[in-house]
This record gives C-alpha cells, structure tokens and sequence, in this order.
C-alpha cells in the first residue's frame, strides 16, 4: 500500500501539537495552584499584606506559565507551519517536536511554582523582605525554566534545523523521535529539583533574614547540579539528531536508537528530582545554621554525586546502544 506522504505528515504535526500544548499544561497549572494556595495561606495568617501577597502570586504564577506559554508556541508552529517538501521523516520529526516541548514544560512548570508560593507565604512572615523574597523567587524559578528551554531548542531543531531529505528514512525516524523524549524526559526531573531548591531558598530568607547571601549562593549551587540530567539528556539528542546512520531494513538498528532516546529521558527524571530535594534540605537547614553552611554545601555536593551516577549509568546505556550496538 502506497503512503500518503502529505496526509502522514499533517497527521504527525496535529498529534506533536496535541502532546506538545497537552503535557505542557500539565505542569504550569501545578505550579500556579500551589503558588495560589500558599499566597491564600499568607493571607490568612497576615491579612493586611494581601496588596503585596497578590502581586507576588501573580508575578510567580507568571513565570511558572512560561512554561506553558514555550508549549503553545511549538504548538501552534506545529499546526500552521509551511511544509513545502516534507517526507517520511518530516512526520516523525514534527513528532518528537511535540512530545520534545510537551514533556520538557512539566517539570519546569511544577519547579516554578515552588519558589512563587513560598515566597508569597514567606511575605507574610517578613514584609520588610518583600523586594528581596520576589528577587530571589525570580532567580530561582528563572533557573527552574532552562530545562524547557532545553527542550523547545530541540523542537526548533527538529522541526526547522535539519536537512532530512538526504537522510535514509529508517533508522533515522527512530532516532528523531528518541532525541525528542530523551530532553523532553529529563527535562521534568531536572525542572522540578530545581523549584525544590528554589522554595527551600524563599523559605529560608524568609525565616532569617541575615541568611540571604548564603542561602542564595547554596540555592544556585544545588541548582545548578540539578540540571545536569537535563544537560545529559541534551547531549544524548544531539547525538541522535546530528549523527547519521547508514540504512537499514532490519528493526533491530531504530529500536536500538530508540530505546537510547529512552534511557537518558526516563534516567534522568529520578536524578534531577533527587538532587533537588538534596538541594532543598541544605538550602532550608543552611538559614537556620549559617555558621554550618560550608558542612551542609559539602554534604549537599557529595549526596547530588551519588544521586547523579544513576543518570550517568542512562547515559551510558543510551551511549551504548548508538555507538557499540549499531
């Protein structure tokens, strides 16, 4: 049976827009409503901060919908974008485009609302903080979104970036839509770690005041380690998009590509996470003990090591599976 190339094309793009915009609410939404619920928290224990509890849910809500906002984007270039020659690769590229921005925005979505609501409850305990808790919120959920822009740089490539018609169709399809997942997938679990940190940074200023160069400093630290398995899950995609392969009429050969776009995408959802929540207990312990901050950061680093090599065994795996398997 002859393929409708154009039709399979169009097909690909609506159900990469339907993921994209779909998974990508799903994390901003999360977001928002915790923002929103500690800010009603705030205002019940301080009612006559509401003016500056509002603006700073609003101001957090915002940036956790950034996310979201990324998502639409790919979305609607999904639906509307002009496909003058497109193939069979063209349809599993729009694809893993779509799945890339629409995993990639939960985690960032979720990790933005953290540091948002708890500054909003941390106005209620210190309003002389206001400036300080939103600058803080601000860097802090500005971090959490690199992920997801991780991920819509990988949609971009995917749908605009390539060079598909000399490319032989299989296995290079299987290869398009692994280095969608393998971003997209880790990408949550480095977005959210990263909110962790961030909220456990807001709570902690707000709690003591004079913590707040140090508190910083740990939260940027514990962040930055947090996003490696999204870093790692990049790198994995840009092998797979940029590397090429010789056809092949076997199965084995795009499975094994495949199944490399899914070991980095689902390795690194449990090591972002987990270094997020070793970021957050020294970061909110380092406020209530600055004088043991160096102790809580080493502690921190050495946790996040161990917590990072099951990522670094995904890696691997996937590295396996495109250069010694093939």
């Amino acid at each position: 049976m002859e393929i409708d190339i154009p039709t399979t094309v169009k097909i690909a793009s609506y159900a990469g827009a339907g993921f994209c915009i779909g998974l990508g609410a799903i994390g901003a939404a999360l977001g928002e409503g915790y923002t929103a619920g500690l800010a009603n928290q705030g205002l019940s224990q301080k009612p006559e901060q509401s003016g500056d509890i509002m603006k700073n849910m609003l101001v957090g809500q915002a940036v956790a919908e950034s996310a979201a906002i990324f998502a639409l984007v790919i979305a609607i270039l999904l639906i509307f974008m002009d496909m003058s020659a497109p193939n069979l690769l063209t349809a599993a590229a729009l694809l893993g485009a779509g799945l890339s921005m629409g995993f990639g925005a939960i985690g960032s979505g979720i990790g933005s609302g953290f540091p948002g609501g708890q500054a909003c409850l941390g106005l209620a305990r210190q309003p002389s903080m206001s400036a300080r808790l939103t600058t803080n919120m601000l860097i802090g959920s500005a971090v959490c979104q690199t992920p997801a822009i991780f991920s819509m740089v990988i949609a971009l490539i995917l749908m605009f970036g390539m060079d598909l018609g000399s490319s032989p169709v299989s296995p290079t399809w299987a290869a398009l839509l692994g280095a969608g997942l393998s971003t997209g997938l880790a990408a949550i679990g480095s977005g959210a770690g990263g909110g962790l940190a961030a909220g456990a940074s807001c709570e902690g200023i707000a709690r003591q005041p004079e913590s707040l160069g140090q508190v910083t400093t740990t939260m940027l630290v514990g962040q930055a380690v947090s996003q490696t398995p999204a870093i790692f899950g990049l790198l994995v995609s840009f092998i797979l998009i940029f590397k090429g392969f010789p056809e092949t009429a076997s199965v084995v050969t795009p499975m094994a590509l495949l199944g490399a776009g899914l070991s980095m995408g689902f390795g690194g959802l449990g090591p972002g996470i987990g270094n997020g929540l070793a970021a957050q207990g020294a970061t909110k312990w380092v406020s209530r003990n600055m004088a043991a901050g160096g102790l809580l950061t080493r502690t921190m680093l050495v946790a996040q090591a161990v917590s990072q090599s099951t990522a670094i065994y995904a890696m691997v795996v996937s590295l396996v599976l495109v250069f010694v398997v093939i």
